[in-house]
């Protein structure tokens, strides 16, 4: 296999068969289980370096929990700030749902794994309400149903460091 993050991902046991609920609602023969993965140290800084050098970009965010160690990683390997989108604003402290300045900012969104999109239009959304420019976003995994088309709709390109068909096909 070419994509040393795939054989990564495959060497650590990140793909699992069974019976599961995606987020997304849907069931599905197997699991991909990137949060786990990125507990690795060696994991977690090879998908930040790739990343971080592979696209332009301000800054980078992420959706909490699981893209926010990614975007961590990305910040790091870069040098450039990150920012952590919450899955919903508090109401309590600075409140909001952004932690980090985006505004007038060229954004890259980073996601674990996208399936639907759910996550990442959530976050798309709420980084072009605060004022941050992004057009992008990168995943560790797209299990390739529906994501692109759906970020494409709203002016998004997704790009994935892999692609699902190559960790079953590998």
């Amino acid at each position: 296999m070419v994509n040393s993050i795939a054989t990564l991902l495959l060497e650590s046991g990140a793909i699992e068969f069974g019976d599961f609920v995606l987020a997304s609602g849907a069931r599905s023969p197997y699991y991909i289980d990137i949060k786990a993965a990125t507990t690795k140290p060696a994991i977690l800084a090879a998908i930040g370096k790739a990343i971080a050098e592979g696209w332009e970009f301000d800054m980078v965010a992420g959706v909490a929990v699981g893209a926010v160690p990614i975007a961590v990683a990305v910040s790091l390997a870069s040098g450039r700030p990150y920012a952590i989108i919450r899955k919903e604003a508090k109401d309590h402290g600075k409140a909001g749902t952004i932690i980090g300045d985006v505004s007038g900012r060229n954004v890259l969104l980073v996601e674990d794994v996208t399936t639907s999109g759910g996550s990442a239009l959530y976050g798309l959304e709420a980084l072009r309400a605060a004022g941050a420019h992004v057009d992008r976003v990168v995943t560790v995994v797209d299990r390739e149903a529906g994501a692109h088309e759906a970020l494409a709709e709203k002016g998004a390109s997704l790009l994935a460091l892999v692609r699902v068909s190559e960790l079953l096909n590998g």
